[in-house]
């Protein structure tokens, strides 16, 4: 069978853009449809604005803080549409730097959703294309807490938050998750009262407690208002206002709400039965370990398929399975065995990798933890970053489990303990690699040597160390 396109790729987020541009540099012929814009969710509404606002907000925190230590305000800064900026910046990124990329590719873009008609099939608007191999990347949509009213209270979402004209003075934020905590601290430092209503204990109720407690502590000191464990019951509008409803606190009242409480998927669309591809409103498409679905010559990649939603993961996946698409079995890559490291991007930054402390003791794994804080290290002193730690958990072999970073840097310092996880790079290796110093990555090296220093505990190994410095 002759077909129109040697790859067809459905959605254009990070993963999709890794098929296309890949595909089309290595002389296939691409037909690549999006039904929004380019760049899919991360870049319209989502990692990209997202981090534009919090870079906003820390830079207006920073004066507030010169201000504060005695230092002559020499601007003040006027936050009256910050959304309007970053909708400049999107509009650049786009048309001045990403649809370039697709010169090789024929770009189906604003031409409707796709949808399957047969296993090689897809039609978009008016039009019918067929593909020896499709790939998936359709993202996933924000969920909406389930709470009585919420429909009706133009709840705000990362969909829908850098529409708003100004800074609200006062939100409501629902959840304890990246998104919550990343947008409730922007919007307090760019004026707005702020209060972080959970059902959970605390924020990232399921990440290192140390870390999340320590950005409570932040928050709190941010003026941030945070209520774990309470019981949201309804929520309604009035008055240009927003009233919601807790068993705990009574009502709570302010001009806006966000929600930031995880992600559905949206498949109807695409009508996958027609091509016999198995999905669920829960879990996504179903992939196997080469990212391929119940039809081996598609494949879903990114948010989608559930397992990583983060879009660094999106884009290594896109990756992963072009790679798979085009080798024989012995060399196709289980994505699964890469590690995923991902970071929350307040101040401070948290960044992970590897295993936590609770799914050590799950797993039954013996482990130490070797810690140390910001707040010992002289640059970290002498640049104003007391808020921080590295934490690393390790064998007595020097086996890296999982490792936590928060503070000054923390989105570059977790790669290095993600390249050892993935290589089976041991401490002493670590501990070997000269570090650019007075950089915070230095901590990284001072971990491995705190590492190190616990062996000496051992008298065994201090006795071999005497008899050989006296050879």
């Amino acid at each position: 069978m002759a077909y129109d396109f040697d790859v067809i790729q459905i959605g254009l987020g990070p993963a999709g853009m890794a098929v296309s541009i890949m595909a089309s540099e290595m002389g296939l012929k691409v037909g690549a449809i999006e039904a929004h814009k380019v760049g899919g969710e991360c870049m319209n509404v989502g990692c990209i604005p997202s981090k534009s606002l919090l870079q906003m907000a820390k830079t207006r925190a920073t004066i507030d803080k010169m201000e504060e230590m005695g230092l002559q305000r020499v601007v003040k800064p006027a936050v009256v549409n910050p959304f309007q900026k970053i909708a400049t910046h999107l509009q650049y990124i786009s048309e001045k730097k990403t649809l370039g990329m697709f010169k090789k590719t024929e770009l189906l873009l604003g031409q409707g959703k796709a949808s399957f008609v047969n296993a090689h099939t897809v039609a978009v608007g008016d039009r019918k294309i067929t593909g020896r191999r499709i790939f998936l990347a359709v993202g996933t949509r924000p969920a909406l807490p389930p709470i009585a009213g919420i429909e009706t209270v133009d709840c705000l979402t990362n969909e829908t938050m850098f529409n708003l004209e100004r800074v609200p003075e006062s939100l409501i934020v629902i959840g304890g998750g990246a998104i919550a905590c990343e947008m409730a601290q922007a919007f307090a430092r760019l004026g707005s009262q702020v209060t972080l209503i959970m059902r959970g204990p605390r924020v990232l109720w399921r990440e290192d407690q140390d870390a999340a407690n320590l950005l409570m502590e932040v928050f709190q000191r941010e003026g941030i208002r945070v209520l774990t464990n309470r019981t949201m019951e309804k929520i309604e509008r009035r008055d240009g206002r927003v009233f919601l409803t807790t068993k705990e606190d009574g009502v709570l009242e302010a001009e806006r709400v966000l929600a930031g409480t995880g992600r559905r998927y949206d498949l109807k669309s695409l009508q996958l039965e027609n091509a016999g591809v198995k999905y669920s409103d829960k879990d996504g498409i179903t992939v196997n370990k080469y990212l391929q679905t119940s039809q081996g010559h598609i494949y879903a990649i990114g948010d989608c398929n559930g397992f990583a939603q983060l879009s660094h993961a999106a884009m290594h996946q896109g990756m992963i399975a072009l790679m798979n698409a085009m080798t024989p079995w012995p060399f196709k890559q289980d994505y699964r065995k890469f590690v995923v490291p991902w970071t929350v991007f307040t101040e401070p930054a948290l960044s992970y990798v590897g295993l936590t402390e609770a799914e050590l003791k799950e797993k039954g794994i013996r482990y130490e933890t070797i810690r140390i804080n910001y707040a010992d290290y002289g640059a970290a002193i002498a640049e104003g970053f007391h808020d921080g730690f590295v934490k690393v958990h390790a064998s007595t072999s020097g086996r890296i489990y999982g490792a936590c970073v928060v503070g000054e840097g923390s989105a570059e310092m977790i790669n290095e303990w993600g390249l050892a996880i993935q290589n089976n790079i041991r401490m002493h290796k670590i501990m070997l690699l000269q570090h650019s110093f007075p950089g915070m990555g230095f901590l990284n090296k001072r971990v491995s040597e705190n590492w190190m220093m616990n062996r000496m505990g051992s008298a065994s190994l201090r006795q071999m160390a005497r008899l050989m410095y006296r050879l």
